[in-house]
């Protein structure tokens, strides 16, 4: 199921994160196929916390960044093979799955290592010219039987870390060449397998089934020589037997390894250090989930989001650029968003990107769950200070009466109570006042103001300017902003007090007014969106 994030801006405001919640319901309703999540972008306010609290919607998951993660490209599909696996049955799986590696994990399922076409291939080339050797990785009876589908009519008790050899000389050369502990194919040729056993090799495996005499099975036994009888002709038995060796003895170690939240590019990057171009996907206890190797990488799908309450950029969740937006829905200016394909876009100028949600529900017919719904009336009466902003309209007030029927709530009681809820930020430290509810805005390329907002009732930040300017000037500064403001909006006296940090010159033509230690007076201003970003952007 395709999963599409529904955000709002960083910093998230209460209208940012009802209308994600909002909007992530009712599209999640209209298209069941695909899996709508609402997500914020940072930190819940004073005001959103009160409503999820008072509303008993759950808060929204915190979403980092929208950039490719390897969990995002890998194949979750894909074969593994314990390390006590034979050689012969994982090149198999490989072979199956038309893979040209597969991870190794132990008895715990952890990932220990990989076996790659380059490690089969090396064993090959290594061993064409040269009995196999079984010295540095000793083979496995078990593994020898079940490869071959075979019978062990007596067990070894000699290590198999000989050689491989497969019999067609006379029997009283074989001293020659083979000995102690080595595996020795050979028919039924009854002087040749007492000969094998005489030298003390460690197994004798006979094709065709064909069953050695008594003698030379009673001479096994006293001798610690195993005899294996397998199905099938010398040639073909020759070279199972030299599948037979655990993969953990030719795997690669050390593979490498990720984590399914890394990013994308980081896993590419160190996919070019290692000869089989591949990842493998880890969980928390390093068992496999996916498997990343470079088809993965070519024309990766991007992530999707819809964007609410914003088309800047710079407000938007890092990585935006590399994602796949597939509508916006926002009742501010349009923004420096930059889009790949033609997207649904609204741009309505109502008091809250929650009126269009709400709107949007009505015209299907549908109704938001009563969280739901309290939230987005929060939302409203949040952006339009009760319905009494300058960015107020009469769909507001329609979509507010709706709600407060829907809801069986006093809207204006019920605003109030919220304002006074999020109003107390005597304590909170002056450094989390500006940036609470801030939003960034680019007045030209490489120059940006920012223009936060904190609403009050009555002035009881008024005794803090001296800090709270101090503050702004700190972000200003190590942020390389022009200027940065903070609206302290007094919901009752309907006025703001804009403090700045920056040139004040720009800003006192903007408005007409003189500022007084980096403080403007603002009478009736309340608005960010329609009373003050305008003025700012066009003075600069």
């Amino acid at each position: 199921m395709t999963t599409i994030y529904v955000t709002g801006h960083r910093n998230p405001d209460m209208d940012s994160i009802a209308s994600a919640m909002g909007y992530a319901e009712l599209r999640g309703r209209l298209d069941p196929a695909a899996r709508y999540v609402p997500v914020r972008l940072g930190e819940i306010n004073a005001q959103a916390r009160w409503a999820l609290e008072r509303s008993g919607a759950p808060e929204p998951e915190f979403l980092d960044h929208v950039m490719l993660r390897a969990q995002d490209v890998m194949s979750p599909d894909h074969p593994t093979a314990n390390h006590t696996a034979s050689l012969r049955e994982v090149g198999i799986a490989m072979q199956k799955a038309d893979l040209d590696l597969i991870p190794i994990v132990d008895d715990e399922g952890s990932v220990v290592g990989i076996l790659t076409a380059r490690d089969l291939a090396r064993r090959y080339i290594k061993e064409s010219g040269e009995p196999s050797s079984f010295a540095d990785r000793p083979a496995s009876v078990e593994l020898i039987v079940a490869v071959l589908g075979g019978r062990m009519i007596v067990p070894p008790t000699r290590r198999l870390n000989g050689r491989l050899w497969a019999v067609t000389v006379d029997s009283e050369t074989m001293g020659n060449t083979m000995g102690e502990n080595d595996i020795v194919v050979v028919g039924n040729r009854t002087d040749a397998q007492r000969r094998a056993v005489e030298l003390g090799v460690a197994l004798v495996v006979t094709p065709y089934d064909s069953m050695p005499d008594e003698d030379v099975i009673a001479l096994a036994k006293t001798s610690g020589t195993g005899i294996v009888l397998s199905p099938l002709d010398s040639y073909v038995t020759g070279r199972l037997v030299s599948l037979s060796v655990p993969v953990r003895e030719v795997m690669s170690r050390d593979p490498l390894v990720c984590e399914a939240d890394d990013l994308l590019s980081d896993v590419t990057d160190r996919m070019r250090e290692v000869h089989y171009s591949a990842a493998i996907v880890v969980d928390e206890h390093g068992a496999p989930v996916g498997l990343i190797t470079r088809s993965e990488l070519v024309n990766p799908t991007p992530r999707q989001v819809l964007l609410v309450d914003h088309a800047e950029q710079a407000q938007s969740v890092p990585g935006i650029e590399q994602a796949h937006i597939v509508e916006i829905l926002d009742h501010h200016h349009i923004g420096s968003i930059e889009t790949r394909f033609p997207v649904a876009a609204t741009f309505d100028p109502v008091g809250s990107t929650a009126t269009l949600v709400v709107e949007r529900f009505r015209s299907h017919g549908r109704e938001p769950q009563r969280p739901t719904a309290m939230m987005l009336l929060s939302a409203i009466l949040s952006d339009t200070v009760i319905l009494t902003s300058p960015t107020t309209t009469e769909r507001d007030h329609q979509v507010v009466s709706y709600l407060e029927e829907l809801v069986g709530v006093n809207a204006r009681e019920f605003g109030t109570e919220l304002f006074e809820a999020s109003s107390d930020v005597g304590d909170v430290p002056a450094s989390d006042i500006i940036r609470r509810d801030s939003k960034e805005y680019e007045v030209r390329p490489g120059k940006r103001l920012c223009v936060a907002q904190i609403e009050t009732v009555g002035r009881s930040l008024h005794n803090r300017s001296a800090e709270l300017l101090d503050a702004l000037e700190d972000v200003r500064e190590r942020q390389d902003y022009i200027l940065y403001a903070l609206m302290v909006t007094d919901i009752v006296d309907r006025s703001t007090e804009l403090l700045v940090a920056g040139d004040t010159a720009p800003v006192e033509r903007a408005f007409g007014v003189t500022a007084a230690d980096s403080i403007l007076d603002l009478p009736g201003v309340m608005s960010r969106k329609k009373q003050v970003a305008p003025k700012l952007l066009a003075a600069f």
